[in-house]
């Protein structure tokens, strides 16, 4: 006997299971807390700017301090990004316009949140399959 299909009794489609990143083969942050990271299976004690692919330190101290520049290396990844979460520290703080309309014409939107704000979002839309990065201040 052949068991039905999850929601074929209502004749919709099977449910669906989102995927589930495999943390060796992708930058999942694991944890953060005050003044740490956990990516992977490293741990890092300072900013870090965190891909898909892989977690570099970031020069960076306070979000005010964000530029086309000290993001080059998103520029340079395989796959380009399409979203960049800031994670400022314990609270969001204010991007300048004109550093958002650098970011943009640089095919980037951004989202400025509290660091763990940004740790959720970003392991989010990676779930999703999204190119996001994730600029993190840690807390």
């Amino acid at each position: 006997m052949k068991l039905p299909v999850p929601g074929s009794e209502r004749g919709g489609p099977p449910d669906k299971t989102l995927p589930t990143p495999d943390p060796s083969q992708v930058q999942l942050i694991r944890s953060y807390g005050p003044g740490h990271f956990l990516i992977g299976e490293r741990e890092w004690r300072s900013p870090v700017l965190v891909t898909p692919t892989a977690t570099a330190a970031w020069n960076v101290t306070r979000a005010e301090e964000v530029s086309l520049d000290n993001l080059a290396p998103l520029k340079s990844a395989a796959v380009p990004t399409e979203l960049l979460v800031l994670g400022c520290g314990k609270r969001a703080v204010f991007i300048a316009p004109d550093i958002r309309a650098t970011l943009k014409g640089a095919g980037m939107a951004l989202e400025v949140v509290d660091t763990g704000s940004a740790c959720r979002i970003y392991n989010v839309l990676l779930a999703e399959g999204r190119r996001v990065a994730a600029a993190l201040i840690p807390v």
